[in-house]
């Protein structure tokens, strides 16, 4: 077993850190970059999401405010697209790519999108191992083997749930993207040479959620080299 005051596991968690860290600076720095440059449809955030869901039918889905910065999001329950102060009133390049994206959700939900049931049914489970795995491994290292294993294999098998979580994210995350930019240079709403920076904004967004996961595996890659260490004392 490792010395209690020494953990050599946490260094597998270094590189993973340093990429969060990486691609939150890269998010935010292609944000600003792009909310400086007006999109010369002149339409704001709202006015595209509203102007995508009325084209696709999604009558029953509104378009809502939300305070922040970059909290957008789409809320499935309400059925309603809430974006943040820096995109809904903005007419930037950014703004109407973060629109985009969110009513991309709100496809993904009408047209049955798999990989979007997928984790809506896995929630539940996930927040119960994201919150509870931890606790239950660190109370398996303090009872030692035996039920200590017991409590350590308990806790990595509920951390398991948060990462596939994580993981069945990334197609979701691609897809509402990929349809957002579809929609976009398709309709108009962004000339030809302003898709690249409307791409580079979602691409950046989309670091964010390889990072949660690969943070994710490299914290379950610690738990099961602490298992192991622990079985064999």
């Amino acid at each position: 077993m490792f010395p209690m005051f020494f953990d050599p596991t946490m260094l597998l968690l270094l590189p993973a850190l340093a990429f969060a860290i990486w691609a939150q600076w890269k998010v935010s720095s292609t944000f600003n970059r792009y909310s400086q440059i007006p999109s010369r449809s002149r339409l704001t955030g709202r006015a595209v999401a509203t102007q995508i869901l009325r084209q696709n039918m999604l009558n029953d889905v509104e378009v809502g405010h939300v305070s922040g910065h970059l909290s957008d999001h789409y809320d499935p329950s309400s059925k309603t697209v809430n974006l943040s102060d820096s995109n809904y009133a903005s007419y930037s390049v950014a703004s109407l790519a973060v629109a985009a994206h969110e009513v991309g959700h709100a496809l993904q939900h009408a047209h049955g999108y798999q990989p979007v049931t997928w984790r809506s049914r896995l929630v539940p489970v996930a927040n119960i191992g994201s919150t509870a795995a931890f606790p239950l491994f660190f109370i398996g290292l303090l009872f030692g083997k035996g039920l200590g294993l017991f409590f350590m294999d308990l806790g990595i098998a509920l951390f398991l749930f948060a990462l596939l979580f994580h993981i069945v994210t990334l197609p979701v995350e691609f897809n509402a993207s990929k349809r957002a930019l579809a929609i976009l240079e398709d309709s108009g709403m962004l000339a030809a040479d302003e898709i690249p920076g409307a791409k580079a904004v979602l691409r950046a967004a989309a670091l964010t959620y390889v990072a949660s996961a690969t943070m994710a595996l490299m914290n379950l890659l610690r738990l099961i080299i602490l298992r192991n260490a622990m079985s064999r004392d």
